[in-house]
């Protein structure tokens, strides 16, 4: 296995990951904030990803993987896969020993997967400015991060309109509060009250402030991402000495084209040794053939071909094969989201980047529902849990995605994260120690009698069973009684008492002073640009 790590770990936090058992419920409001304000005080126990103890769910055997992996090898011998306006790229390849043809290339069967099974590693540490953050990317880890790219946002009191600058500190703000969202994101939303060319600043900085987690950069041009990687250095205490900070977010122009302005910021992040998501982003029967063997080796040539690609810019930089992979209406072309056929993939292309030694990033809380209701529950539901039991490693996506991602919803972003809470469970999977298998609390029980008062329950009741900040098991009589909420209505009032408690990590005076000034002159060299 080919690891990129630091000589030392990142300090782990050591405290149980478990909630403690709320005060008893009472019959009149007080009873919800005392539950909400203990759970406060145990966010910062959380673990920074999830450790799965469990084997990957494989939907496909090794004959299936291998027929999608030969038809890959096809594409991207026959196909090939364009790399548009950008000569280095076709420099390095014909290097390489690829058949260049304009901005096609043509690649000799297995020479892109030898390149990343050789220099790409399998596991890598993206450090966060508070170490205790640091997040291991790859193997049997976990990472979730908030939705990405939303021009709009939407809530209860004011509905949906252009996102803003305030919205996205506010969503880093909030992900930063949300205890089992490891990561601060990236463009959570895109703040339209900024110049188009100057927002990239912005958002950087408010994930560097306001958070301590780790984040991603900008893509959408070279020199943001070398703003990026400036800021983060300055951040980092004025030298990164090679390390990891950042992992950002590149998509293919699918099918089998990758565009100047991703391949720019992808190979100015890999020369500085920041991580790189490589994703086919595929609407199934648009972007690819309906089927989700065609999808998968599709993608898979897609990935290999860019993921080998930064490794000849720099043997070693970290890469993750992603996929954002969908169905559509065959009816109306609108995508669909929460369908059996994307979890399929989800499984198969897990598999597969299992089989290349990368890590894979795919998954979230998908829908298409234009509001926090049952529909966005059952679709989410469908994406998350294939998610989980795929070995999915980074998680984009993971809380606040509304109306097929055109919209981050406050609400939905705490129901979210909840249901992120319960994945820590299934991560852990099934205690099997002398303690979990409970043989002295049948021993002690007396016959017939209930476990309520035996010793090991006293013992253990405090983290027994995960519980919901947000879902309510009251009788109808209390539910009515303390307003009769909808869970949309109780996140509501959540996020909003989020921001309100909500305070800063620390940063030294100088570095934010620096910070400041970089984005301050940056926006002064440049005119602005709406777009």
């Amino acid at each position: 296995m080919r690891v990129a790590v630091p000589a030392a770990m990142p300090a782990r936090d050591t405290g149980e990951t478990d909630e403690p058992m709320s005060e008893p419920r009472r019959r009149r409001g007080g009873g919800r904030a005392a539950r909400q304000a203990a759970h406060a005080a145990t966010t910062a126990l959380a673990a920074p990803y999830l450790e799965r103890t469990g084997a990957p769910v494989e939907i496909l055997d090794t004959e299936g993987l291998v027929r999608i992996e030969e038809v890959a090898e096809t594409l991207l011998a026959e196909v090939g896969v364009a790399f548009q306006d950008f000569p280095r790229a076709l420099e390095l390849w014909r290097e390489a020993g690829a058949d260049i043809d304009g901005d096609l290339v043509r690649f000799p069967r297995g020479l892109c997967r030898e390149i990343v099974r050789r220099d790409a590693p399998a596991v890598y540490v993206q450090h966060a400015r508070n170490p205790a953050r640091s997040v291991r990317v790859g193997g049997n880890a976990t990472v979730f991060a908030p939705t990405y790219g939303s021009p709009f946002v939407t809530d209860l009191d004011r509905g949906r309109r252009y996102a803003t600058l305030e919205d996205f500190q506010n969503a880093v703000k909030l992900t930063y509060a949300l205890a089992h969202l490891h990561h601060s994101g990236g463009t959570v939303c895109e703040p339209v009250d900024v110049p188009v060319n100057k927002r990239h600043l912005d958002m950087v900085y408010a994930h560097l402030r306001y958070s301590d987690k780790p984040f991603m950069g900008s893509v959408t041009s070279a020199e943001r991402a070398a703003d990026s990687v400036e800021m983060a250095r300055i951040a980092f205490g004025g030298d990164l000495a090679d390390r990891t900070v950042m992992t950002s977010l590149i998509n293919a122009s699918s099918p089998m084209r990758w565009d100047a302005t991703m391949l720019g910021a992808a190979t100015a992040y890999a020369r500085a040794n920041q991580a790189c998501v490589i994703s086919p982003f595929i609407l199934a029967g648009a972007m690819s053939p309906v089927t989700v063997a065609g999808l998968c080796a599709q993608a898979l040539a897609e990935a290999l071909s860019a993921m080998a690609y930064l490794q000849l810019v720099r043997p070693g930089a970290p890469v993750v094969f992603g996929t954002f992979a969908s169905t559509m209406s065959m009816a109306s072309g609108a995508p669909t989201f929460g369908t059996p056929e994307a979890a399929q993939a989800i499984y198969v292309m897990a598999a597969l980047a299992r089989r290349v030694g990368v890590p894979f990033r795919s998954g979230g809380q998908f829908t298409s529902s234009k509001a926090p209701d049952a529909q966005a529950a059952y679709e989410s539901a469908h994406t998350l849990l294939p998610t989980l039991q795929a070995g999915v490693n980074f998680v984009l996506h993971a809380a606040g995605w509304l109306e097929g991602g055109l919209a981050l919803s406050y609400e939905k972003l705490i129901l979210d994260a909840d249901q992120l809470g319960a994945m820590a469970v299934y991560a852990r999977g099934v205690d099997t120690s002398d303690n979990g298998l409970a043989l002295e609390a049948f021993r002690s029980n007396a016959h017939g009698d209930h476990f309520l008062g035996n010793p090991h329950t006293l013992a253990n009741f405090e983290g027994a069973f995960w519980r919901s900040e947000l879902a309510d098991h009251n009788s109808y009589e209390q539910w009515s009684e303390e307003g009769a909420l909808s869970a949309a209505q109780r996140a509501n009032s959540r996020w909003k008492q989020l921001l309100a408690d909500y305070e800063p990590p620390p940063i030294d005076d100088a570095i934010d002073a620096e910070l400041r000034d970089h984005v301050a002159r940056r926006k002064a060299e440049m005119p602005d640009e709406i777009g």
